[in-house]
């Protein structure tokens, strides 16, 4: 009964022109939700909101967010509208502080007002720091290291805050490294100016990088380089879908990691995508990165136990392919 009548509204998917959002407004729309994207198109682009109704806006603005509220009859909100670059951050932190938390501030009010109290939150791995353990579970102590990472470990102490004296019901989700496209090559990775390893690297395959900079080789790792755990964009929406509809029929707020549980080093990467591509990758190598920890690796069992979640695209391979089509697709 409660999932006839959540259909029968909105889902509001904030962020919903970015890369991971415009994935999960796809498995929204597959799955009947009515769905609005509310994106200020800054990192987002208008080409992968599609199949939707789209408000070119910023969260953080209370006018819009109350006609939004207003006019749609809205069952839940999920958030995928933050900055998120490190080292932008460290950079320009209080861009991040603005845009990150002051006005998720505003969105949680404007919610809270109309009595919307479903919340997905995009989180990240960020908010764990350098890694005492691995695979890193929930419990691991979260020790930011950046602006950015404490950004997204402010608002899930709101949420929580939220929760309690509101009602709200949320579930945050960490991310580990998401990557690839979806299999209809229709949407995909596009940031300006990329700065994550797959689309990098296939950029340098297609010819539109001359090489691809390798930030430290003498890490404690099999190879010499920083091992990563990738989650591919649509087990991350399909995560999202569960998480949601766990909140709709009575479970409580949570916190989950979502990865792969498998982790690759760089090399790893490169020689992967040199299979799938079947060309050869020019490597360059450079100093490290401060900042950059050798091995993140997640343990994302509670959200197998909780919700039932099974990664589909279960390899690196898999991840990489689908990415592949995308970037060839979509070259120019």
């Amino acid at each position: 009964m409660i999932g006839f009548f959540m259909k029968a509204k909105t889902i509001l998917v904030v962020g919903g022109a970015g890369y991971i959002g415009s994935h999960m407004v796809r498995q929204l729309i597959h799955d009947r939700w009515k769905v609005v994207i509310l994106d200020n198109l800054s990192t987002g682009n208008r080409r992968l909101a599609q199949g939707c109704e789209l408000v070119e806006g910023n969260l953080g603005d209370c006018h819009l967010l109350e006609n939004l509220f207003t006019e749609h009859s809205i069952a839940a909100v999920m958030h995928f509208a933050a900055f998120s670059q490190v080292g932008a951050s460290v950079v320009n932190p209080l861009q991040y502080y603005q845009n990150n938390l002051a006005e998720t501030v505003t969105l949680l009010d404007t919610m809270v007002r109309h009595e919307v109290l479903y919340f997905i939150f995009s989180s990240t791995a960020a908010v764990y720091g350098e890694p005492e353990f691995t695979p890193i579970t929930e419990v691991h102590p979260c020790q930011p290291t950046s602006p950015y990472g404490n950004t997204k470990m402010a608002v899930e102490r709101m949420l929580a805050d939220c929760a309690a004296a509101y009602g709200l019901k949320y579930a945050a989700l960490r991310y580990f490294n998401a990557a690839g496209a979806d299999d209809s090559a229709q949407i995909g990775e596009m940031h300006d100016p990329e700065t994550h390893l797959i689309p990098i690297v296939l950029k340098v395959a297609l010819g539109q990088i001359r090489n691809i900079q390798v930030f430290g080789t003498d890490y404690p790792t099999k190879d010499g380089t920083c091992i990563r755990d990738y989650v591919h964009v649509n087990d991350l929406a399909q995560a999202h879908l569960l998480a949601l509809q766990a909140l709709f029929d009575g479970a409580s707020s949570a916190v989950y990691n979502l990865g792969s549980s498998n982790g690759y080093t760089v090399k790893e990467v490169i020689q992967k995508t040199e299979q799938v591509t079947g060309r050869k990758i020019p490597v360059v190598e450079a100093p490290r990165r401060p900042g950059d920890p050798a091995v993140l690796i997640a343990s994302s069992e509670k959200i197998k136990r909780d919700l039932g979640w099974i990664p589909v695209y279960n390899n690196l391979e898999q991840i990489i392919q689908t990415a592949w089509n995308w970037h060839r697709k979509h070259v120019h």
